[in-house]
């Protein structure tokens, strides 16, 4: 239910919009998630083999930590509390948010209790719908600060009825489909390029046969950000009973059902839209639009519903897990020293507050629009560029990871390994090599959002040497904690 309930948020529901955009066709649409999905289970398949031999609370921040140094580990820790795990709490608070928009018009990011005040290029507001993601951050905080038993219902609860929600989508989507016969089109024409293509790097579009290899590379910042978190599971190995096989199961079971399912929603896009209509929808709301084949009328509200339900199950996953991993760092005296504390109900309250206060906060900046003249003309959300910028960070440390595994077997050969990575050393080899190529045309050809993720990782560096000065007790760069 975690892995699960973490992936699933709302990028599903939109970002197939943009993917078609950048490929131009329903065939290549389809091999972005066949790539992802291969890409993601390698990884989960991969992981599994850490998560056993290490199951502690603190997950990949104690891989890197054991397989480099203790500043590897911190620049993971780092960037997932300064961004990753927090902007992504941002940005799914917000989400939910929007799509209440569709149901009570008062809340919206147009309406504001605080209208934006500019500074310079950036400015600072509180509309009704950024009012609206601060109340679900600090709801789901609070509730996840009350113990592990009420987190873990609203989790199970919010999981089984999105899963469900996406399973209706699924099969109403492509049997309404295939009887109005929108989609045909789609399926007889299948690779063929059409409609308006997005430039995805220096000039280049899927017209050309290396243009449309770097555009499925860089569309998979949007299907591997839709399939991301699969990894917070092992975040609470602590608190998981028999870790050692129920983490590689989690991560394994709840990873093949997520890809399977966002395979399947796609499926249902072609089945029930012209191509051209999902490169067109509104807002890139491909869902919704599809909703409104099977349902005339209704799909917006039925839409709005599933996704605030899907988005509000994602933050909890995301906030539950995410303060385990800080709670690891403090305990090496990394972090704040009252995040490596257990309240009565033995959950880092600590950890969850300065979550919630940190993704809080980055709510609240807005980039500002302009047209030629300096008018302002609508405002942007700043952790939806951060995001971007750490997509290719995050890439970075999954692949560490995984030569992690390598690095382990040798340092550590008699170590007890209840689960061996599947396929060693070809599968994990593969992900190395796939993620290698898609970071390299990120950084050759998407410039402007990969390198300021590498920056943002970097401040990590004289942080973690003045939290080792300020604690003697912190673990050293010669030896593994």
């Amino acid at each position: 239910m975690l892995v699960a309930g973490s992936m699933i948020g709302s990028g599903i529901f939109i970002v197939s919009s943009i993917i078609a955009r950048q490929v131009g066709s329903p065939g290549w649409l389809l091999v972005v998630w066949l790539v992802t999905g291969l890409l993601t289970l390698m990884a989960a398949l991969s992981y599994g083999e850490l998560a056993a031999m290490m199951p502690k609370a603190g997950g990949q921040y104690v891989y890197l930590r054991e397989a480099f140094s203790p500043l590897w580990g911190f620049l993971y820790g780092w960037t997932l509390f300064l961004v990753i795990q927090t902007g992504t709490i941002a940005a799914v608070a917000v989400g939910f948010a929007r799509y209440m928009g569709v149901l009570v018009p008062w809340v919206s990011e147009s309406k504001y209790l605080i209208e934006p005040i500019r500074l310079g290029g950036y400015a600072l507001s509180l509309s009704t719908a950024q009012f609206v993601g601060l109340a679900l951050i600090a709801l789901l905080t609070f509730m996840n600060t009350r113990g592990l038993r009420l987190g873990k219902l609203v989790q199970n609860v919010f999981t089984t009825a999105k899963t469900g929600a996406l399973i209706a989508l699924v099969l109403l989507g492509i049997v309404v489909g295939l009887r109005s016969g929108a989609g045909a089109a789609n399926f007889s024409d299948f690779w063929t390029l059409r409609g308006g293509l997005q430039e995805v790097g220096q000039g280049l579009t899927a017209a050309t046969a290396f243009g449309l290899f770097v555009g499925i590379c860089v569309a998979q910042t949007n299907s591997l950000f839709s399939a991301d978190a699969w990894n917070n599971i092992t975040f609470t190995a602590g608190e998981v009973i028999n870790p050692r096989r129920n983490v590689p199961l989690s991560l394994a079971f709840g990873t093949i059902l997520v890809i399977g399912l966002y395979l399947l929603a796609n499926v249902a896009y072609l089945a029930a839209l012209p191509f051209t209509a999902i490169q067109n929808a509104p807002s890139d709301r491909v869902a919704s639009e599809t909703a409104n084949v099977i349902f005339p009328g209704a799909g917006a509200t039925i839409m709005a519903i599933a996704i605030m339900v899907s988005t509000f199950g994602c933050n909890n996953g995301l906030i539950l897990a995410g303060a385990r991993a800080y709670y690891a760092m403090a305990r090496d005296g990394l972090f704040f020293r009252r995040v490596g504390e257990l309240n009565k109900q033995h959950v880092p309250a600590w950890g969850l507050i300065i979550q919630g206060i940190w993704a809080g906060v980055l709510v609240l900046p807005r980039t500002v629009k302009t047209d030629a003249s300096g008018a302002v003309t609508g405002y942007g959300n700043l952790y939806g560029n951060l995001l971007d910028y750490v997509i290719s960070a995050a890439l970075i440390f999954y692949i560490l990871t995984i030569i992690g595994i390598f690095v382990l077997r040798r340092k550590r050969p008699d170590a007890e390994r209840p689960y061996k990575a599947f396929g060693y050393p070809i599968v994990p080899a593969l992900y190395i090599i796939g993620g290698s190529v898609i970071l390299g045309v990120l950084f050759i050809y998407q410039t402007a959002t990969t390198w300021p993720g590498l920056i943002i990782v970097l401040t990590g560096v004289p942080v973690y040497f003045l939290w080792r000065k300020s604690d003697p007790g912190a673990p050293s760069d010669d030896q593994p904690a």
